[in-house]
């Protein structure tokens, strides 16, 4: 809980300066509408849990006038859908280039005053491969903290909405056990929490190793990239040294770190993919396993049974989201990781200009030569920073 919680006041930092800055209306006004519009789509979820209950028991009843209008209805509801998803997605993106058009002027504007860039490679840069941070890592962090975020509120409203259907068609249809009839209030909204609980229990001790290894590779690619362009920056000295075969052994080391590692995220990720296209396959007929002796039993008609089952999948959906969107939270926390260390490596090169002993250039009282006052010995190369 302790690393949730950390975790949460990290995105908090490093999303809430935006959100107050002085484009703020333009991102709080974005957002306000990629918020109503995943409202606006769990609205339109419930419909169409209510049209299947109407559709199917028209197919079963054989009732043409109703199975038309039904029709008519989907049209009309999936027509909505189509327009907010595609909306949706257009204001996502816009609100996306935004944030980050901001953030990458406003870390850029502090990497590189009054020397501060220098400054963090004396003191062993925390943030390695700054030009990675800027470029690709507040990218990552915006898209995935839209992406992800809608996805967890489009669940938690989700879950809301459908649980009392949920608990209601548990009344409807009780649970049949062996030809009988066992009163379990809210038995398949019981079910479907437990199927949840137990495919995100599964997913997290299986994939939890994935965000320590997607930070790494990250880190190892960027060390790779960076020591490709200082070979061919210093190309003329390395072809007046002969220094090919070496410069290249040490590119092959760099690049063999990027194997092993990513070696490392396909075992890890294949054994996640079990799990998870197994749970999501098994969850297309765990309803239908769950609620099928009512059926069978004759408590409740076809509607009943496919919307039993819809419902039943939303909230189990929105239960598992976790499992959903695992690999994209790994990734998300090893980049919430990396503008950390970036702004801690940005904050403590800031207060190193500051922090005692340091280089001041001073105007001497009209003389031309050059003189240097209170010089430490042996620390003028390491110890003293401009």
């Amino acid at each position: 809980m302790s690393r949730l919680l950390s975790t949460l006041a990290v995105i908090w930092r490093l999303a809430r300066p935006y959100f107050f800055s002085e484009d703020r209306w333009a991102g709080r006004g974005l957002l306000a509408a990629v918020i109503a519009i995943e409202l606006s789509i769990v609205t339109l979820n419930v419909m169409f849990n209510w049209w299947n209950n109407r559709f199917y028991n028209a197919l079963q009843e054989r009732n043409w006038d109703t199975f038309i209008y039904e029709l008519g209805v989907f049209c009309v509801l999936a027509t909505a859908f189509i327009l907010l998803a595609v909306y949706q997605l257009y204001l996502r993106q816009w609100l996306q280039i935004r944030w980050r058009a901001w953030m990458t002027e406003h870390y850029l504007e502090h990497w590189l005053a009054s020397g501060n860039h220098y400054r963090m490679q004396l003191l062993g840069d925390a943030a390695d491969n700054p030009d990675q941070r800027i470029a690709e890592d507040i990218n990552q962090f915006v898209e995935r903290f839209l992406y992800i975020g809608i996805r967890l509120l489009g669940a938690l409203v989700t879950f809301f909405s459908f649980i009392v259907i949920l608990w209601a068609l548990s009344d409807e249809a009780p649970f049949h056990l062996f030809g009988y009839e066992v009163a379990i209030p809210g038995y398949l909204l019981w079910a479907a929490l437990l199927y949840a609980i137990v495919g995100t229990a599964l997913t997290h001790l299986i994939g939890s190793p994935l965000i320590g290894l997607s930070f790494q590779q990250q880190r190892y690619e960027a060390d790779f990239r960076f020591n490709l362009v200082r070979a061919r920056e210093n190309s003329e000295q390395i072809a007046l040294l002969q220094g090919e075969a070496p410069e290249r052994h040490r590119l092959l080391n760099r690049f063999a770190n990027v194997i092993t590692n990513w070696r490392a995220i396909m075992l890890r990720t294949k054994k996640l993919t079990f799990l998870t296209v197994g749970y999501q396959q098994f969850a297309n007929v765990f309803p239908f396993i769950v609620v099928s002796p009512a059926y069978f039993a004759g408590r409740i008609q076809l509607g009943g049974l496919m919307q039993t089952s819809s419902a039943f999948s939303s909230v189990q959906e929105s239960l598992s989201i976790i499992i959903t969107v695992y690999r994209e939270l790994a990734d998300w926390r090893a980049v919430i990781a990396r503008l950390d260390g970036f702004d801690t490596a940005i904050a403590q090169g800031r207060a190193a200009a500051t922090t005692k002993p340091v280089i001041e250039v001073l105007p001497g009282a009209g003389r031309s030569s050059v003189e240097i006052e209170r010089l430490m010995p042996q620390k003028f190369c390491f110890g003293i920073l401009p």
